[in-house]
């Protein structure tokens, strides 16, 4: 069917979930499995860890999955220059959660970064 891989990482204001991973079958798609998926660790990511915000990161070039993330209340925080493997780039793509009262964790960056400039904290 599918499944969703995620974890809490960061500190202070910084302090989020981040999905690295969110699959559906073919056969399964567009019966809102993925957005149940998604639910699900946003609950968690809220409630139990107690985070400002949940990212993922996706492929400029994967429309269909940019189009999804927007329905579920995510923008494109940043791009990341040269993420993935053949030098494409990424969407960081963020939702707020209600301990970000101001939605500062999701104010786009002006500039594309590079992957040495990812936060690992």
């Amino acid at each position: 069917m599918g499944y969703i891989l995620g974890k809490s990482e960061g500190e202070g204001v910084k302090w989020h979930g981040h999905v690295t991973a969110v699959t559906v079958a073919p056969e399964y798609r567009r019966q809102r499995l993925a957005k149940k998926l998604m639910d699900d660790l946003e609950h968690i990511t809220e409630k139990v860890h107690k985070a400002y915000f949940v990212d993922l990161f996706v492929r400029v070039s994967n429309a269909s999955a940019i189009r999804m993330y927007n329905k579920f209340g995510y923008s494109i925080y940043r791009t990341v220059l040269g993420y993935y493997s053949g030098d494409e780039n990424a969407y960081d793509m963020r939702k707020a959660m209600s301990r970000d009262k101001e939605g500062k964790s999701v104010i786009p960056l002006t500039r594309p970064i590079h992957p040495h400039e990812l936060e690992h904290d």
